[in-house]
């Protein structure tokens, strides 16, 4: 499957806007052959824009969630994004699936919240796994700092994930889980990791780009720089089944050994 990485911070505090740059985006993916394009964590309103984040959260059947479904119809490519949930009296830092045919797939919340910043705007989520079917792929959400416990990816795996998308707002200076530790995710879980990264100045924070794609033998398919940037990569199902034959790490795990973890 062709996946489209929208690195970008869009236009931090206006939803219209952002909905207009992701349409952009979504018309030159799919015109691509991508079946699927993913954009940042928070991009549907930007990431440090304080108590806005409040404001401008919306339930996951909301309005934008409307907008998302129409432009992933009319283009035929479904859309992985990141935006603020409202659920009752809460607010979660979420990311929604939704196909090609506008049908809303999967909703996940953050379950572990970055910094003060994070935990001053958001209620953590519950669910470590949320996934959904996607052209032949178990496609999973997780949101940034989420990747980088080894438990979090490991229960994907576990659960038979295929493609774990990770809506992300890393910021400088650990632009190496980028560089590193994402790729390992994807080998030592022998799976596809599409890590789509926020970029430049924002408030307090700097976002470092380099969104990538790796794939299950560690390998990033794609790489971007520091600026905004559409990239592509594919996820090949072929390539996943033999990597899987090939790794023992999954078959040779000794869980009777692991209850000390917990």
């Amino acid at each position: 499957m062709r996946t489209a990485l929208l690195q970008s911070s869009g236009r931090p505090g206006s939803v219209a806007a952002n909905l207009k740059v992701l349409d952009e985006a979504a018309g030159r993916a799919a015109a691509a052959g991508a079946g699927l394009i993913a954009a940042p964590e928070m991009f549907l309103t930007g990431y440090a824009i304080g108590d806005d984040i409040a404001r401008l959260a919306e339930p996951a059947d909301g309005e934008a969630a409307d907008a998302i479904a129409e432009l992933a119809a009319r283009h035929r490519i479904a859309v992985a994004y990141g935006y603020p949930e409202r659920a009752g009296g809460r607010v979660h830092n979420s990311a929604q699936l939704i196909s090609a045919d506008g049908t809303r797939l999967a909703n996940y919340r953050k379950t572990h919240l970055f910094g003060g910043f994070e935990r001053d705007h958001f209620t953590p989520g519950t669910t470590p796994v949320v996934q959904a079917e996607l052209d032949g792929f178990r496609v999973g959400l997780m949101i940034c700092y989420d990747v980088e416990f080894p438990e979090n990816v490991r229960a994907h795996a576990l659960a038979g994930t295929d493609l774990l998308v990770v809506p992300t707002a890393q910021m400088h200076p650990f632009q190496f889980v980028a560089e590193s530790v994402v790729p390992v995710r994807a080998f030592e879980n022998q799976m596809y990791v599409a890590y789509v990264n926020r970029v430049g100045q924002e408030g307090e924070f700097e976002f470092v780009g380099l969104s990538t794609l790796a794939g299950p033998d560690g390998v990033a398919r794609t790489r971007a720089g520091r600026a905004e940037e559409l990239l592509f990569a594919d996820a090949d199902p072929v390539l996943l089944a033999a990597s899987r034959e090939g790794n023992p790490y999954l078959k040779d795990r000794r869980p009777g050994l692991y209850g000390s973890l917990i």
